[in-house]
């Protein structure tokens, strides 16, 4: 928690200085209310002297007037810092969640991130704003309570100096108590969330296999263990109320018994019962809202270490400084022994990987489910590392290139085609914001996706739906195909991005892809008649490449291969190899 006040000392240092400075001095003036009553009662009421009275009630009238400016004021400060430190930490923490490799994001999980990045970061806003208002504020009374207390009567004074030490054992004890205990219950939201989300996102896979009562039972195990974290800490916090409210009317029944006696014996004026009384209960007051305060930064400070967590996390990748590479370098990716292993597995991914791909060719990837195809393709613009081996992209090492400049000269169609909302333009804009309409329906017709444009109402100013549910799963490829080609990329990766498209509409896409000359292009399919016509073919099995070269020479020399193309064409008379 203490690494994250850097976002609030940095540029809210002022109003983090003004907010609890302009809580103690309404809490100096709270602080001679009391004083001001005694002066009523023993001058004014028992020397009958009105206009003193008006005078003094005028007096009290204008400290609360000045105390209720001075806490406007505190809050405003206090409500702006709080807010403006979320927003920093908010951003800083979601520019660090971009610089994670696909390792860390698979090691966190999307549900923990959603959590830090919403409920955690709302209620550390929260601990901020109640700490600026009253962490100073309420010590600063009770103490200040007991000073003033001392100055009217010091044997009555003693039983405050005798009850704020109890009462700050048990505060803070509770708080102790409470702290790891409110940890325990994010780590248990984190998990009803994780299956929450699945479950909402799995609606559909959920119900085919018939398994809700299944995964309600699941879930309620989860809610009710994360009810009875949540009571368990409840139950702790709510045992600071009772405590000090008990403790408190003890020690006035206490302050109130010596100073009737006092009373009696001449060594005390009614008033300064009174004041001592209003001491008293300001103590009560205060330590009230202390408790809740505690209460509040215990809960703020678990989630804030939560959220330190995910600073301190993800070791992210090493980026070079390379923008530019060899433009007419003949070999545009090469991959020499590449081997990848992902962050606890026991076994390699892919081993031992080599070949080349000239400028402006074709490449196939084809093999078995699991046989990692997507792996192989996702070292190229370095969503992973490989373990063993070197990726050269233009002749240069993946890896001493800029990050954003290698991804910029790569367009990426991941197996899920996902599109965001907003208009059919501004998703067409990824990834050349300054694409103009004939670059982007340039794009579209080689993607197949005219015909889609042309059905809408308003073209490509059309909405586009949170995941592109308004389109069909065919519509939703071709344009997520369209989107990548837009800028013209040196490096386009179709992964498995035409499974959802019929065989005459999959021939045209590829019919127009070969007229992109001078972009090399990496076609993964499970179907070989997406990558028989490819300039190279690299057949993957169980992670190692057992085959490369052209269709018809793999049909003689690759037995995978071989099968996998049998398996889709019956040996018929007349069908060509």
């Amino acid at each position: 928690m203490r690494k994250l006040l850097k976002y609030l000392t940095g540029g809210y240092m002022k109003e983090t200085v003004l907010a609890p400075l302009f809580k103690c001095i309404e809490a100096v003036l709270e602080l001679f209310v009391p004083t001001v009553v005694a002066k009523i009662i023993d001058v004014g009421i028992a020397n009958g002297d009105k206009p003193y009275i008006c005078w003094m009630c005028a007096l009290l009238a204008g400290l609360g007037l000045a105390g209720l400016a001075f806490s406007i004021t505190a809050q405003f400060f206090a409500a702006k810092a709080a807010t403006g430190f979320s927003a920093a930490v908010g951003s800083a923490l979601f520019r660090h969640i971009q610089t994670f490799s696909y390792t860390d994001l698979d090691e966190l999980g999307t549900s923990t991130l959603m959590t830090r990045m919403t409920s955690d970061l709302s209620q550390v806003q929260t601990g901020v704003n109640m700490t600026l208002r009253l962490l100073l504020r309420s010590p600063f009374i009770v103490f200040g309570a007991m000073i003033m207390a001392f100055t009217i009567d010091v044997p009555s004074a003693l039983i405050f100096a005798a009850a704020i030490p109890v009462l700050s054992v048990v505060v803070f004890g509770i708080m102790l108590g409470g702290m790891p205990l409110y940890g325990k219950v994010r780590t248990g939201l984190d998990k009803l969330l994780r299956r929450t989300r699945e479950n909402l996102s799995g609606a559909r896979v959920v119900r085919a296999f018939c398994i809700e009562d299944s995964e309600i039972s699941a879930f309620r195990s989860e809610n009710d263990s994360l009810t009875a974290g949540q009571l368990t800490a409840g139950r702790i916090a709510a045992l600071m109320n009772p405590l000090t409210f008990a403790l408190i009317n003890l020690a006035i029944i206490l302050l109130i018994w010596a100073g009737g006696v006092r009373v009696d014996s001449g060594e005390l004026s009614q008033g300064q019962v009174v004041a001592l009384y209003n001491y008293m209960s300001q103590i009560l007051v205060e330590l009230i809202k202390l408790a809740g305060l505690i209460i509040t930064i215990t809960k703020a400070a678990a989630c804030g270490r939560r959220i330190q967590s995910v600073f301190d996390s993800g070791e992210g990748m090493t980026c070079g400084t390379e923008k530019s590479g060899f433009e007419d370098y003949e070999n545009t990716v090469e991959m020499r022994g590449v081997s990848l292993k992902y962050k606890s597995a026991s076994e390699n991914s892919l081993s031992g990987i080599s070949f080349t791909a000239r400028k402006g060719s074709t490449v196939g990837i084809i093999g078995g489910t699991g046989s990692g195809k997507t792996s192989l393709v996702d070292l190229i613009p370095r969503f992973y590392d490989p373990t063993e081996g070197t990726v050269l992209i233009n002749g240069v090492d993946a890896k001493e290139y800029d990050l954003e400049a290698l991804r910029s000269r790569i367009g990426v169609v991941p197996q899920k085609a996902v599109l965001f909302k907003g208009t059919i333009r501004e998703n067409m804009q990824w990834r050349d914001s300054s694409a103009d309409d004939s670059e982007i329906m340039r794009a579209l017709d080689i993607a197949q996706a005219t015909d889609i444009i042309e059905k809408k109402e308003h073209g490509l100013d059309s909405m586009v739906e949170q995941g592109g549910t308004n389109f069909s799963g065919g519509q939703r490829q071709r344009l997520t195909i369209a989107r990548a080609i837009v800028g013209s990329p040196e490096i386009l990766i179709l992964d498995d991005s035409a499974s959802a498209l019929d065989f005459a509409t999959d021939a045209a896409l590829r019919k127009a892809l070969r007229a992109l000359k001078d972009t090399t292009v990496f076609i993964v399919s499970q179907r070989t008649s997406s990558i028989m016509h490819a300039d190279k073919i690299v057949v993957l099995d169980d992670g190692e490449a057992v085959g490369i070269g052209t269709h018809a020479e793999l049909l003689k020399s690759c037995a995978v291969y071989r099968e996998i193309y049998e398996s889709q064409y019956k040996k018929e008379s007349g069908v060509s190899a």
